[in-house]
């Protein structure tokens, strides 16, 4: 049994909006009630109104850290993710967010901590440091991440290629961190970038296999090694009707 250590919080001595802002943000009562109310709502939302299918379930971990990676075409996309998990895992999850989009303003930012449980990270400054801080997070916790590796939402519907950020996550880890390819479908006709609304468009969610690779370098090789093969398992449940453009030959960055 682990010797029990006292520990101040990770936030201590931020303001509350230097809080919602940061990765260090804890959670109390306020945030797991709001969230959880959150996470009740958009679930029956997404079953009545969209009607939402999940495939796959049983590949899902019992128990952190993973990683849960996806395609990326609508705000629809991390509420429906979560409602796939159970709930002692969807209570660990944290989405991770773009900065720039949700966390700017008091206000957004306060949604996107307090309903959503979301993470910043910042796309103009998103280096080794921030990275860091958030697999340290993921590990020591431990908690389930929800990631978007095409770094935004597709404008056109069609998937993207993954950027190498998730490989600075996992590679390296004491102990094998597992990603969770998932494929929404569905999303970008319910909710593309440009509508204000929802449309009741019927969403099908599609988890993989995980994928485990416990002999990765943490360098640019395993990173782009990784990514390389979430990419492919996320391409590989899309229906083949699915909108989805090959890539590119050359590795992006």
């Amino acid at each position: 049994m682990d010797e029990w250590r006292y520990e101040p919080a990770r936030d201590l001595g931020l303001t509350p909006r230097d809080s919602f802002r940061s990765v260090r943000r804890e959670r109390g009562l306020l945030s797991l009630a709001a969230s959880l109310a959150w996470m009740l709502i958009t679930r029956a939302w997404l079953r009545l109104y969209h009607r939402l299918e999940v495939r796959g379930r049983e590949h899902l971990p019992a128990a952190p850290p993973f990683l849960v990676v996806a395609n990326h075409s609508s705000h629809l996309d991390a509420p429906a993710l979560a409602a796939a998990l159970p709930l002692h895992l969807a209570l660990r999850a944290f989405p991770v967010a773009a900065g720039d989009t949700f966390f700017e303003s008091r206000a957004t930012a306060a949604f996107a901590s307090l309903m959503m449980n979301a993470l910043p990270i910042w796309r103009r400054n998103c280096g080794p440091h921030a990275l860091g801080e958030l697999r340290q997070r993921l590990l020591g916790e431990p908690c389930v991440f929800i990631l978007f590796p095409e770094g935004t939402r597709s404008r056109t519907g069609a998937m993207g290629a993954f950027k190498p950020g998730i490989g600075r996550l996992v590679c390296g880890a004491p102990t094998p961190v597992p990603v969770v390819p998932c494929h929404l479908d569905g999303a970008f006709a319910a909710l593309p970038p440009h509508a204000r609304y929802p449309r009741p468009r019927k969403l099908t969610l599609r988890i993989g296999p995980p994928i485990v690779m416990d002999d990765l370098p943490d360098r640019r090789e395993g990173w782009e090694r990784i990514t390389h093969a979430a990419e492919a398992a996320v391409r590989a449940l899309a229906p083949q009707t699915s909108n989805v453009v090959p890539r590119p030959s050359s590795s992006s960055s």
